[in-house]
């Protein structure tokens, strides 16, 4: 999983999964779900981010997973 966050369009695309987005779906003003061909959700994709979700702070728990940091 990936979150990438655009300043330049205030926008925040999370990233589920590698496979490619076949369709999306508004689901409310500025949030956009991303489907596989199999109809597998794969990303989310959030317009005004800033004003939409906490961005200041990241909190991970209990994630099978290695994390990796990439401050920019």
């Amino acid at each position: 999983m990936k979150l990438n966050y655009y300043p330049e369009t205030d926008s925040l695309y999370i990233d589920l999964s590698e496979k490619t987005s076949v369709e999306s779906k508004e689901i409310s003003e500025g949030v956009v779900l991303d489907y596989d061909v199999e109809g597998n959700l794969v990303g989310i994709d959030i317009d005004n981010a800033s004003k939409k979700v906490q961005l200041k702070e990241l909190t991970l728990r209990r994630l099978p997973a290695d994390i990796h940091a990439v401050v920019a």
